[in-house]
């Protein structure tokens, strides 16, 4: 990508009306776009660290074994009224059509996901399996805040499994634990992760969260010294103990919460009437968990929580490029060659797999271009300048570092990634 025709330009002043330290940054740096409170719209950065971190998930989701689906965001009401949430789910988007006709909004997707399962899985032959979908969901949030931390209108990956035997069900709950910690590590936020247990709201009595620590959390977890698990302060009093461990050793710490995942049991499945038939011909229990993360959120813990004075510090896996190719004109003749030797090097590192946003712009100054690169945060920074040429090298800067070298232009690639 030539960065002289990139669709957004970056913004020097910080946003009024954003709290959140990343999405000010985001918005700044030209990934997102604010339309309206809780309401963002991604640009071409934004929608590339989104393709990246859907990506990762799916990536960790076909590990599962789970099959990818993509479900209607018109959920009809008559869905919602079999498992009574059309009157309890207080975020759920309610419209009319033409015809009277009534939906909610896909909030979650139990709804939908449950019935489909009983036409397809009658046999206990058919049992486990999972689905799972990266859809845009709509939630009615009284008072959208934070950024991307909180929206009206986000997407999010949604997984469902099901089940015939409690201890496979368990076990996949397990598995699904590890995957998100495999999910969030290729984030760059792992280390500030932790699995907490949490009310289960409309879904179940208590579920599992992971909460990152930030300063713009909203929550406040209790985390166990001795065995690391944490605790939402809504479910605290019920828990004066750890509950994996005993100890009551416990540090109160600020967090958002970047992912979920509920053992639903048989709420949604009894709600439906579905069962499966066993080997010995009697009906046997469907069992459901779910799990979720939200794209844009934990694109937003991405920034919050990697960041410094300077602008967005990407972790390699969810970057919108790979390389960040600066080239600085001279007015004086080498000018055309810094040219030629940058433009070689831009095709060059494509051929190579590398996604490369190559800085061409000719009337930005060099402490502008320095400026937006660190605004950008795109893992390696290469400078191609009159100076680096005297010694057929490029300048080359990791952004989480502020060591700069010189690499030779034929060993770019070996040294750099």
């Amino acid at each position: 990508m030539l960065q002289s025709q990139l669709f957004a330009k970056t913004i020097k002043e910080d946003p009024k009306d954003e709290t959140s330290v990343g999405t000010r940054l985001l918005i700044r740096a030209g990934f997102i776009e604010k339309i309206a409170a809780g309401v963002y719209a991604m640009l071409p950065l934004g929608f590339k660290v989104l393709s990246n971190i859907e990506n990762v998930i799916a990536k960790e989701m076909e590990n599962l074994g789970a099959q990818r689906v993509a479900m209607s965001a018109l959920v009809p009401k008559t869905n919602w009224q079999v498992t009574g949430r059309w009157q309890t789910l207080d975020v759920l988007y309610k419209v009319k059509g033409k015809g009277n006709e009534e939906y909610g909004l896909g909030a979650t997707h139990e709804e939908e996901v449950t019935p489909i399962a009983q036409k397809h899985h009658l046999s206990y032959k058919d049992f486990p399996f999972a689905v799972y979908q990266i859809q845009t969901k709509f939630r009615d949030e009284l008072r959208a805040k934070s950024g991307l931390l909180r929206t009206r209108e986000f997407l999010m990956k949604d997984l469902y499994s099901f089940h015939i035997d409690a201890a496979d069900c368990d076990k996949y709950y397990d598995r699904v634990k590890e995957a998100y910690f495999s999910i969030f590590g290729a984030a760059g936020i792992a280390q500030t992760t932790f699995l907490t247990l949490a009310s289960g709201g409309t879904f179940s009595k208590f579920s599992h969260e992971f909460q990152t620590l930030t300063d713009a959390g909203e929550d406040l977890i209790y985390h166990c010294g001795n065995c690391g698990l944490a605790i939402n302060r809504e479910v605290k009093s019920e828990f004066p103990k750890c509950p994996d461990c005993g100890s009551t050793d416990f540090d109160e710490k600020k967090s958002i919460e970047v992912g979920n995942i509920f053992k639903l049991g048989t709420k949604y499945s009894e709600a439906f009437g579905f069962e499966a038939q066993g080997s010995d011909g009697k009906k046997l229990p469907v069992l459901m968990n779910c799990y979720g993360i939200g794209l844009p959120r934990l694109m937003g813990i991405i920034a919050e929580s990697l960041h410094d004075d300077k602008g967005l510090v990407w972790p390699r896996a969810v970057a919108p490029f790979n390389v960040h190719l600066v080239e600085l004109p001279s007015r004086d003749d080498s000018g055309s060659q810094t040219k030629t030797v940058a433009q070689k090097i831009y095709l060059d590192l494509q051929k190579q797999g590398l996604t490369v946003l190559y800085d061409d712009r000719k009337t930005v100054s060099a402490g502008e271009k320095f400026k937006d690169s660190d605004l950008i945060g795109i893992p390696t920074r290469l400078v191609v300048s009159a100076k680096t040429l005297e010694q057929e090298s490029v300048e080359v800067k990791k952004r989480d570092s502020n060591e700069v070298e010189l690499i030779k232009i034929d060993q770019i690639g070996n040294s750099v990634f």
